[in-house]
């Protein structure tokens, strides 16, 4: 019976490449219409009950599958495959990946509401899960900068190192920070932003995290580079922050405070904020309507975690006495950069296997392959808004980002490091 069901839904999703399902019994299956551009994969299932866990929910059944090694793809990797079944139902043309069933939608539903209290010992708590990590896992993907966030592919970028680089340029240039200035950081990961942003600029930088690992190696690598007093870390909630501050950006946190907590968030960012003062969010957001964040995504990756719609983060902004006074939508940059996460830990299986176990590293592709693929055929991309409390605290026009992102740029040696310290101070 539950054969039966995974075979209709294969064949309601599987219309262009094809896929052959081989069952434990031997027996095969196939699906789709071999279409020029699209592969032919396999799907072996090792064990007769893989059908009924997949069937009884889609996502989490498949990923459990996949860790536990009683699901192998053939003719590719997960990423082809999850990418396969993407392609052939695409968000933008009336895909249902998205839109589980009624019983579905109503657990889904009571799962978001626990999810979403986030109070402050749940925060602590949600934000170990996945930052406290072994440290050595995030080396062998990562750039040199730490930047666990959606990087910047603009014109002829063809690294990750220069895509993570033009991102924090391009985020400073957004917030026209001067020398002198206090910046803050909220979630500051492990410092990367924070320092490049004081370089750049000149400008005093304080990070606040809730990882205990992300700030012992933040605050190690700020004193590496001799910048105590200039760029400093905290373990502090957002909440308890004291201002004021003449810039607040946060990159890749909002996606951890919970839709309860939205008003919140944004109520606080206004009495951090100067008067005069700029603000830039950089989160992952949904180009559809709200919707809840899928099992494994709870259970395995970020729990606790939510990707708003804009809708839902103009909603908390608007009450707030704050003003929006630039909005873009970054939509295949987190794909790119998160496709070569994956090359990376694909290369690194060995030792990430050596870290942690085969169900681990199993896991860990599940999530990037999963993530790359709703950025190019899902709902997600990034939202970068800018705000302020006073409407005449920046130009009149967008030309300032590009005059001093191409100053920024300018600044970096043949190595892409900073050779010319403070450019706002020439340049602002």
């Amino acid at each position: 019976m539950t054969m039966m069901l995974l075979d209709q839904a294969l064949k309601r999703l599987v219309k262009h490449g094809t896929l052959t399902v081989t069952e434990s019994s031997g027996r095969k299956r196939s699906y789709g219409t071999p279409t020029s551009g699209w592969p032919d994969l396999g799907l072996r299932l090792m064990d007769a009950k893989v059908p009924s866990a997949i069937a009884r929910n889609p996502s989490l059944g498949m990923a459990e599958a996949f860790m536990d090694d009683r699901v192998r793809i053939e003719g590719g990797d997960i990423m082809d495959f999850v990418s396969f079944i993407r392609r052939n139902n695409p968000w933008d043309r009336g895909g249902d990946l998205d839109n589980p069933g009624l019983l579905q939608r109503i657990g889904q539903r009571i799962a978001f509401r626990l999810d979403q209290a986030n109070q402050r010992t749940a925060s602590r708590r949600n934000v170990a899960h996945h930052y406290d990590l072994d440290d050595r896992l995030y080396d062998l993907f990562l750039d040199p900068l730490r930047q666990y966030s959606c990087a910047y592919w603009h014109g002829g970028i063809t690294t990750l190192e220069e895509a993570q680089q033009a991102k924090i340029e391009h985020i400073a240039a957004k917030m026209a920070i001067r020398p002198g200035m206090r910046v803050l950081d909220i979630g500051c990961g492990w410092g990367g932003l924070a320092i490049e942003i004081h370089r750049l600029t000149g400008a005093s930088v304080h990070g606040i995290t809730l990882s205990r690992e992300q700030l012992t190696y933040a605050q190690a690598w700020a004193a590496r580079e001799g910048l105590e007093g200039k760029v400093t870390f905290s373990l502090t909630d957002y909440r308890d922050a004291e201002g004021p501050f003449d810039r607040i950006v946060s990159v890749g946190m909002f996606e951890h405070v919970g839709v309860p907590n939205f008003g919140t968030f944004f109520h606080k960012c206004h009495d951090l904020l100067a008067k005069n003062g700029v603000m830039l969010l950089h989160t992952i957001g949904r180009a559809g309507p709200p919707n809840g964040t899928d099992a494994f995504t709870r259970k395995y990756i970020f729990p606790g975690g939510y990707i708003p719609s804009m809708s839902e983060a103009l909603a908390a902004i608007e009450p707030n006495k704050l003003m929006v006074t630039d909005v873009e939508i970054l939509r295949r940059h987190y794909a790119l950069t998160l496709r070569e996460w994956y090359s990376r830990c694909v290369a690194q299986e060995e030792r990430i296997i050596s870290l942690y176990d085969g169900r681990f590293y199993r896991m860990w592709l599940f999530y990037l392959a999963g993530a790359a693929t709703a950025f190019e055929h899902a709902d997600l991309v990034n939202f970068q808004f800018q705000i302020v409390r006073d409407r005449d605290a920046l130009p009149l026009t967008r030309d300032y980002i590009d005059e001093a992102e191409t100053a920024f740029h300018a600044a970096r040696g043949a190595d892409g490091k900073i050779v010319q310290l403070g450019v706002a101070a020439r340049n602002g």
